[in-house]
């Protein structure tokens, strides 16, 4: 039986026919299986969360510091009676301007009066007998030396001169004391300044050692001022005697008076969490008063290691705060840190970052330690 045997060209053309198909479907798998690849990897990219990281720098800015305080006169003097007596007159009214030594008030003491001349008369016997006993005692001395008289005599005669010696010093300090007293009947200012309270009148008895007592008088050295104020302790170490701050009263609007911080106590008070600190400022036109409420403004340096964050980086769970930031290999570490002030829009950090940490902001929710994203471009942190 005769076999059909095709021509060499066709089985030529078959075969290649075949190849063709073969590397068709050869490239349609590949094509597909890149296009798979490529589809994986955009749907992987694209499920990558896109974030904002800020490059921390240190802060050059100072920040304001506004805190309430009190104005006092810069000598205040309330003025007490030293002798019980009426008040005979007054010679100041509130709002007087006195000098030092100048007289505010006298005041009438018969009982002292009458102790002041018992003690010239007492003063006055003393020295008689002091005289006697000296004359006695040198006649007992001159027959001593003649042997004219008992030792034990002459030694008597001086001692009792001694003794009147002795009460004459005695009387002299009591009449001493009672000038003195006797000087407190006139109250004066004790330096120059303005009287800024009278507590008595014509007759009102006025007596001695009542803590009860208002003070007759007050007299206030306005010329300059004292400022209390009171900072919180976070503060205390940046705020120091030699920083200038800037203030306000509420009867002048607009009007910004300067002062200079002078003192500090060094203290914390334990209830209020806060440091007592006095500023100074002149007066010159009065303008200021004892007893007004000002507000202060300080300038505060900036702390050179601290870290000034803006407030939508912060992460409140229920471990406190943190912050996300991203490591060298794109990855989410959550950090917890410390902040030392809030400034409302941006908080200081005490601890917890360093300055290499490229924290994000405005973390998303979802947001979890180890976590891969994508970076969006950086942009600066300044700190202000």
């Amino acid at each position: 039986m005769l076999r059909f045997a095709p021509p060499r060209r066709l089985r030529l053309t078959g075969v290649l026919a075949g190849l063709a198909a073969v590397a068709i479907v050869a490239v349609g798998i590949a094509t597909r299986a890149a296009s798979d690849i490529h589809v994986e990897a955009w749907t992987e990219a694209n499920a990558l969360p896109t974030v904002r990281v800020i490059n921390l720098e240190r802060s050059q800015k100072a920040s304001d510091l506004v805190l309430p305080g009190n104005v006092a006169a810069f000598e205040n003097a309330p003025i007490y009676a030293r002798v019980s007596g009426y008040l005979k007159h007054w010679y100041t009214e509130i709002g007087t301007p006195v000098k030092k030594g100048q007289v505010l008030a006298d005041i009438d003491t018969p009982d002292l009066d009458q102790q002041f001349e018992q003690a010239e008369g007492q003063l006055g016997t003393a020295v008689a007998n002091e005289r006697l006993a000296a004359v006695t005692a040198q006649r007992y001395l001159a027959l001593k030396a003649q042997n004219a008289i008992a030792l034990e005599l002459v030694d008597q005669q001086v001692s009792a001169w001694d003794a009147d010696k002795a009460a004459t010093r005695a009387a002299r300090a009591n009449l001493r004391y009672l000038q003195a007293e006797e000087s407190f009947k006139r109250l004066v200012a004790p330096f120059d300044g303005t009287v800024t309270s009278r507590g008595t009148d014509i007759g009102q008895l006025v007596t001695v050692g009542s803590p009860s007592a208002p003070p007759l008088f007050t007299v206030s050295d306005e010329s300059k001022v004292r400022i209390y104020v009171s900072v919180p302790q976070d503060y205390s170490e940046r705020v120091r005697p030699g920083l200038g701050a800037t203030f306000t009263v509420p009867e002048y609007p607009g009007r910004v008076f300067a002062g200079t911080l002078v003192a500090s106590a060094s203290a914390v008070n334990t209830q209020s969490g806060t440091v007592l600190m006095q500023l100074q400022a002149p007066n010159a036109d009065h303008a200021l008063k004892a007893g007004d409420y000002a507000q202060i403004r300080f300038e505060v340096p900036a702390d050179a290691n601290a870290i000034r964050l803006p407030s939508s980086t912060l992460i409140f769970n229920e471990a406190g705060t943190a912050v996300a930031t991203v490591d060298a290999g794109n990855r989410v570490v959550v950090k917890p840190v410390t902040i030392l002030r809030d400034y409302g829009n941006s908080v200081e950090i005490g601890g917890g970052l360093s300055w290499h940490d490229r924290v994000i902001d405005s973390p998303p929710d979802s947001i979890r330690q180890g976590d891969s994203v994508r970076l969006a471009p950086v942009s600066r942190q300044t700190g202000s």
